[in-house]
């Protein structure tokens, strides 16, 4: 899809990758595709974060492609994603997307199976650096792979580093081990300037990651912070999200040690516990006057409108089904 700007938008600077913090005004961002063959087979702890409802859904899809067992939920699926990138585009964003899987890329992962839906966490962007992470799931372990002829052009052709962590260690074998990593998924990662909170559950990041990234951005004058989550929460962006300055949602179930000590003094919309497993704080600012969510959590929006922040709604209950929501299913490039 390409982006549609209206005459008041900035002109796109193709070379140019910034992200200042998670609300500065969005000027570039990837949506991600609506591609996934769930695993053979899939241990409780590999659910441990979805719905309650989401799990017979995701047991009829064991093996096989989710398009292929729903096809009518795969179109609704589509037709979110297009939605939002139609609210991008009135907004004067410029919209950019991963490309397809191949059938090799589908056939490499074999029993584990594939995924291509969540553009947040395979690679992430902080400052003008872009990083390619490591997922811990191995059936997203190749999801940065249609990310590859974007990120050629955006961030090895720009004005920006590109790096990727090293490559994970293999798992042992023993029922539930996934490998030591070093394991860092953009889900967990939120950029306010030069502060940059990590999550840290259990189910995706791990000190390894945290520690390379630590040692990376330190010398640059970042401060890195590791934020401990609740077990059923996948990524730091569900329990957390950053609104505009002074002001946050946050689910206080999800933090094991509350807020990190500088957001503290910020005014804070809170949620309950169910609200946060169901990505309650997974909106996106489009800028700080303009903040993206789904109308499931209109109550919170309205909370949110209350402060003068201008609400768009776009529904994304299938997508939100698979574990993720707004900033799960996009990636910016540029944020200033």
């Amino acid at each position: 899809m390409e982006a549609v700007t209206d005459s008041t938008a900035a002109v796109p600077d193709h070379g140019r990758v910034m992200v200042r913090s998670e609300f500065a005004p969005l000027r570039t961002v990837a949506v991600a595709r609506s591609q996934f063959r769930a695993p053979d087979e899939m241990s409780d702890s590999e659910a441990s974060f979805l719905a309650p409802e989401v799990l017979p859904i995701l047991e009829r899809m064991l093996g096989r492609d989710h398009g292929d067992v729903y096809p009518d939920r795969q179109r609704l699926w589509e037709s979110e994603r297009e939605n939002l990138c139609s609210v991008f585009e009135r907004h004067g964003v410029e919209v950019l997307r991963p490309r397809m899987l191949t059938d090799a890329e589908k056939a490499a992962g074999g029993s584990n199976g594939y995924a291509n839906f969540f553009v947040r966490d395979p690679w992430f962007t902080i400052g003008d650096i872009v990083i390619e992470g490591n997922l811990r799931l191995p059936h997203r372990r190749r999801e940065v792979l249609p990310s590859r002829d974007l990120l050629t052009a955006r961030a090895l052709e720009g004005r920006c580093s590109y790096l990727a962590l090293p490559q994970p260690a293999v798992p042992d074998g023993a029922p539930g081990d996934l490998g030591a990593g070093p394991f860092l998924e953009g889900g967990d990662v939120l950029v306010y300037e030069k502060r940059v909170f990590v999550g840290n559950s259990g189910l995706a990041s791990n000190a390894m990651g945290i520690r390379w990234l630590e040692k990376l951005l330190t010398p640059l004058g970042y401060t890195v912070e590791t934020v401990r989550l609740a077990p059923n929460f996948l990524h730091l962006d569900c329990a957390l999200g950053l609104i505009r300055e002074g002001l946050l949602v946050a689910c206080p179930d999800a933090l094991l040690d509350g807020l990190p000590a500088a957001l503290r003094g910020w005014e804070r919309i809170e949620i309950s516990e169910r609200d946060g497993v169901g990505l309650g704080t997974n909106g996106l600012p489009i800028s700080p006057e303009v903040y993206v969510t789904d109308p499931a959590f209109r109550h919170i929006g309205d909370r949110i409108a209350a402060h003068g922040v201008t609400v768009e709604y776009v529904d994304f209950a299938i997508t939100r089904g698979f574990g993720g929501s707004f900033r799960c299913t996009t990636q910016p490039l540029r944020r200033e």
